[in-house]
């Protein structure tokens, strides 16, 4: 396993500059998720660790070495696509052992290398096999084993479970979870999926438009988010966020309640955000939030219950169980003591 460095890296096609100056350093053995929405630029700080993007300016170290010119297959890389890219006509086994074989590695260490991998993905019952016998869970494990069998520095991963069924994505998930406790290796995962980076990160890298807007453990991002774009972005249902007034008594709620906020940089504050799990049901009397329902939406062990307020937003609240609501009825709603974030005008975080 290696570290790897990022130093004012960019990418640029023609006038138009696509990364912009990404400085990042990712320690051996770590697990770090490139998230962000589409065109943010993840992809492409992927492609360009591997070698598959020439880069535009800056510097791209692997356990130490600038592989800036460096050819791809000889960055001590492997990566995993979001298409499993398995040849057809041959069985599991060749297609994993494909690349030691044009590297001239000895048949018996070809063979012990695959059977390795195999057993760590628990695929050896299908080596035999053609691809076209496989579900889409196996063949995304063999392409991970393709990748296992080189002994890389580090694995890239450009959004590997994309093409999987949402069953399938979460025992994929644990799978690769596993597969790093067992390999201990450094591995780049790239997604959109916030669930997928909330629980295989050790760190997490939030990406917008070519930049980095933060970088943290799942739990910092939840918890201390520096701006808006990360809360709403991070944890599986977006933060709620409300347009406020700072008054002498605290903040002017939508519908008019004020609520009663010590802080010093208060008079700065231009938006309220609150997550959906950390909004309550209130009665009437004791309600920071008042609307109407509009929609509910039952998981089973949870619901969402979507409220339109007066001025015209609407907030979503995360409720335990299932509860007895419908749509049309007034809804009241306490704001946690704790679990509030104040932003400025320009979306950055209040501490």
């Amino acid at each position: 396993m290696s570290d790897v460095s990022l130093k004012a890296v960019r990418k640029s096609y023609g006038v138009l500059e696509v990364v912009h100056g990404v400085d990042l350093d990712i320690k051996a053995g770590e697990f770090v998720v490139f998230v962000g929405p589409s065109g943010c630029g993840k992809s492409t700080l992927l492609r360009m660790i591997a070698g598959l993007e020439p880069i535009s300016g800056g510097e791209i170290a692997i356990g130490g070495r600038v592989v800036n010119d460096v050819p791809s297959p000889q960055r001590g890389i492997a990566m995993v696509f979001q298409s499993y890219a398995l040849y057809p006509h041959m069985s599991v086994f060749d297609n994993m052992a494909f690349g030691l074989k044009l590297a001239k590695t000895p048949k018996a260490e070809v063979e012990a290398r695959v059977r390795e991998a195999a057993r760590i993905l628990q695929i050896e019952p299908y080596l035999d096999r053609m691809p076209k016998a496989l579900s889409g869970g196996q063949r995304q494990r063999v392409a991970i084993g393709r990748a296992i069998v080189r002994n890389p520095k580090v694995f890239l991963f450009d959004e590997p479970l994309s093409n999987l069924d949402a069953a399938l994505r979460a025992q994929t998930r644990v799978e690769i979870a596993k597969l790093h406790a067992a390999l201990d290796a450094t591995m780049i995962y790239v997604t959109h999926d916030q669930v997928e980076a909330m629980t295989l990160a050790d760190r997490i890298v939030v990406l917008n438009a070519g930049r980095i807007e933060q970088v943290g453990s799942p739990l910092e991002l939840y918890r201390n988010p520096v701006n808006t774009f990360v809360a709403g972005f991070i944890a599986s249902q977006r933060m709620n966020f409300l347009e406020v007034k700072a008054s002498a008594n605290g903040l002017e709620l939508p519908g008019g309640r004020v609520l009663a906020l010590n802080h010093a940089g208060i008079a700065a504050v231009k938006t309220l955000g609150v997550r959906p799990e950390h909004l309550l049901l209130a009665d009437a009397g004791n309600a920071d939030l008042s609307g109407v329902l509009a929609v509910v939406e039952q998981f089973g062990e949870y619901a969402l219950a979507y409220a339109e307020l007066p001025g015209g937003e609407t907030v979503t609240l995360k409720l335990d169980g299932a509860p007895a609501l419908e749509v049309g009825q007034d809804v009241h709603m306490k704001l946690p003591g704790e679990g509030l974030h104040l932003f400025d005008a320009d979306g950055r975080a209040l501490r």
